[in-house]
């Protein structure tokens, strides 16, 4: 699994397409987390994006951010054993969030805190992780 991470407009997904061309690209947000395991094909690149969407929707249906952190690893962890058991490769990329900024309203607080501990565990499990500024990446 590898992580790209960077705010907004930073140029993950060029840096990301040039380096995967042949990738498969999916929006979470559209789609859902869970199952994406179950999608890798043998040998094939699987980039997942849609990560903040997919994070406002379950803060809105989920009020314990524990039950949510845990699925979170849940099916990162799904995400990885899939990549392994297909010899495929999934590329994960994630917006960083807040730089340190405490938003004043509470919604926004557990989104960027979520974010957060999604990066935190993507890159747990990341054999490569990548920072994006600029379109420039380096590798952590």
């Amino acid at each position: 699994m590898q992580l790209f991470i960077g705010g907004a407009c930073a140029g993950k997904r060029d840096l990301v397409a040039a380096r995967f061309p042949d990738a498969a690209w999916s929006r979470v947000d559209e789609a859902g987390l869970e199952g994406w395991g179950h999608a890798l094909r043998p040998g094939t690149v699987r980039v997942l994006t849609g990560w903040a969407g997919w994070l406002k929707k379950a803060l809105a249906d989920e009020p314990d951010d524990d039950r949510l952190r845990a699925r979170l690893v849940a099916a990162l962890d799904t995400l990885r054993n899939a990549e392994r058991e297909a010899r495929g490769e999934v590329v994960l990329i994630l917006p960083e969030m807040g730089r340190g900024i405490v938003p004043m309203d509470a919604a926004d607080r557990r989104l960027r805190d979520l974010a957060g501990w999604l990066a935190q565990d993507a890159a747990a499990r990341a054999e490569s992780v990548w920072y994006v500024r600029h379109g420039l990446a380096r590798r952590l």
